[in-house]
């Protein structure tokens, strides 16, 4: 059976989904996909915008996922390390599932996110 909470996107998510690529792609000439927004909202996290490694690249997309997915109690903000990367621990196992679960999780998670800091109505 599947958990209570019913992943499948609603029409108003969708609409601000739609919203929130929409404007990014005027702003950078180009429609980002799941990598391009996780990596953004790391960054916004982080609170510096610089030319990143690929590993670090790889670590601001992590601290998005942890981020977003502190909002359904999966993760936990730990604390800021001294080079003022925050830090999350896990609080409980994601659900496994299959990669369109996962993306609608991502999806609704990321319109939360922009809805909370403000970035859209």
């Amino acid at each position: 059976m599947k958990e209570e909470n019913n992943y499948e996107l609603d029409e108003q998510t969708k609409l601000q989904w739609y919203k929130i690529v929409f404007s990014l792609k005027k702003v950078f000439d180009k429609k980002p996909d799941m990598n391009g927004l996780l990596f953004l909202i790391g960054i916004r996290e982080l609170g510096v915008t610089r030319e990143f490694s690929k590993e670090e690249k790889i670590d601001l997309m992590h601290v998005a996922t942890c981020k977003l997915l502190s909002y359904d109690g999966y993760y936990e903000f730990e604390r800021t390390d001294e080079d003022g990367w925050p830090h999350y621990k896990l609080v409980k196992q994601p659900p496994y599932a299959d990669l369109m679960y996962q993306e609608n999780i991502l999806k609704k998670l990321i319109v939360k996110y922009f809805e909370e800091s403000g970035l859209i109505d």
